[in-house]
Order: structure tokens, then C-alpha cells, then sequence
């Protein structure tokens, strides 16, 4: 979940990266020289560049360490099933799948274990998984070919410009927002993802009936989500009492939600569906 997508940035040396031995499951780095590509077949460390504006974002991106069957999946993989948001053109949701079936747009998947657990059980659904951690870019790959999940795309980039640059009007059938950061401090709330400007932005690439799927276990910020989408007009509550949804048995327990459950957190998920469109 996107709870490691916004970790701090671990730092790391400009000069070349010492040499592990390749064993699986045991963290790896390669040998290289500053500026050279950490895969050069895989995601790219800045897929945007320079190209759009500097602005607020939400997430803060990490790279940490990948283990040596994380950079196989990065190597051999993200040719077929890996997508750069480099904003600079729109993709065919189809051509990049292979096929018309419906596509769920999820935006930080963090080591990607829940992800390949929903693909697996709907395997009629394509998900295009968008985050920004390599080492969970690497594990969902692995996870998708391990599976058989073809209906499984990686994202690399900020999803803020593929949802502005890269996809069609009306081409999703869902959103996924899970755990994604709470940035608790007042001062960092302007970071959160669930604002109105997004929800706007998402509505227009959102077919009609499309669900918008968010689930937090930080109370605060659980309680501005349902404000906000409340408030919007292009989306409704599943929930005719209009409040929180029970957790739908599709989204599976992971790991990181059951350690909050342990220590007594309270975990709120929330449905809401995209409305038709208004008649001009």
C-alpha cells in the first residue's frame, strides 16, 4: 500500500554503488557510474524530467534497496508490463493491456501484495498499478509473473500527470486509493491526495458508475476524505446513511493494515461512485 510511497528518500552517495552478490531475496546494487540508469530496461528515475511545472505533490519518492529477484522482474518485465509517465503522449488503454476489458486505475501499491491478490481474483479487470517505490515496482512484477496476472500494468511516475496527460476522458472504470499517506502535521495537509482539485481531475477520466475506492486508517484524515468527496459533485456515497463503508470482501487485509489493527487503529473505507454526466 502507498504507506511506503511517501517514505523520506533514503539518502545515497553520487559516487558508484558497491557490488552485492546475486542472491535471491537478499537485497542487491549494482555497480555504476553517476548518471548511468539503475535498470537500464527498467523504470526510469524521472520519467516526467523537467517537463511540467514544480508543484506540491503528495508523495515523495524512495529508493531504497532491491533485491535480486526485484531487479530481475525490473529488468526482464517492465519492457512488456512497465509504463514511464513521461506525460508526453496518450496512451491506448487497450493496445497497453491487450484487450477491451474494464480498467481500475490504482494509485499506490506499495510492495504490491493486495494488488496481485485483487488481480487474481478478477482476472476480467485490468489494473494499471501506479506508484513510485522501485523495490514494490520490482516485488508486483515479480508477483504478476509468478501468477499469471496479465491483467497487471506497473506505472512508474506521478499519477497526477498520467491521469492530466495520459489517459482519454471516460476511459477508467475504477479508482483505488489505499493507505496513501496522511501527512498528519496541519502544516503538510496541503499534500494530501483526496482534495477537491484531484477528485475534479479524476472525474473527468472516470466513465459514469465508475467506483472511487478509499480506504485510510488515520481517522483525521479518513473523516476529510468523506468531506470532500461528500461535497463533490461529480461523485455520490455507495452508503445511503452516507458514511463509511464496511471493508468489501474484494480488498484483501495486508500486512501493513493488520499491524495497524493490532495497535488499535481504526480502518475506514469508502465507496463512491462517479455520477453521470451533467446534460449541457
Amino acid at each position: 500500500m502507498s504507506d511506503s510511497l511517501n517514505a523520506p528518500e533514503a539518502s545515497r552517495s553520487a559516487a558508484a554503488e558497491p557490488v552485492s552478490s546475486h542472491v535471491p531475496g537478499v537485497s542487491v546494487r549494482h555497480s555504476r557510474t553517476k548518471g548511468e540508469p539503475r535498470f537500464p530496461d527498467g523504470p526510469k528515475a524521472d520519467p516526467a524530467g523537467s517537463h511540467f511545472e514544480r508543484r506540491i505533490r503528495s508523495f515523495q519518492p524512495r529508493r531504497s534497496r532491491v533485491t535480486a529477484g526485484q531487479a530481475d522482474a525490473l529488468q526482464r518485465l517492465w519492457p512488456q508490463w512497465g509504463l514511464d509517465i513521461d506525460g508526453q503522449c496518450v496512451i491506448d488503454l487497450g493496445e497497453l493491456f491487450g484487450n477491451d476489458r474494464p480498467v481500475v486505475l490504482e494509485i499506490g501499491f506499495g510492495m504490491g501484495e493486495a494488488t496481485a491478490q485483487m488481480a487474481a481474483g478478477d482476472p476480467d479487470t485490468n489494473v494499471l498499478a501506479v506508484d513510485v517505490h522501485t523495490p514494490g515496482q520490482g516485488n508486483l512484477l515479480n508477483l504478476a509473473d509468478r501468477n499469471g496476472l496479465s491483467n497487471v500494468r506497473v506505472g512508474n511516475g506521478d499519477a497526477i500527470i498520467l491521469l492530466r496527460e495520459m489517459l482519454r476522458p471516460d476511459s477508467l472504470d475504477g479508482l483505488r486509493v489505499y493507505f496513501p499517506d496522511p501527512w498528519p502535521k496541519k502544516r503538510h495537509h496541503k499534500r494530501r491526495l483526496i482534495q477537491p482539485e484531484f477528485l475534479s481531475l479524476a472525474a473527468t477520466r472516470l466513465k459514469p458508475g465508475a467506483i472511487v475506492h478509499c480506504a485510510t486508517d488515520w481517522e483525521p484524515y479518513a473523516e476529510q476524505m468523506l468531506e470532500v468527496l461528500a461535497a463533490h459533485p461529480d461523485f455520490e456515497n455507495t452508503r445511503a446513511d452516507g458514511g463509511f463503508s464496511p471493508r468489501p470482501e474484494f480488498r484483501p487485509l495486508t500486512r501493513f493494515e493488520g499491524q495497524g489493527l493490532d495497535k488499535g487503529h481504526v480502518v475506514n473505507d469508502l465507496l463512491f461512485r462517479r455520477v453521470p454526466h451533467q446534460q449541457q
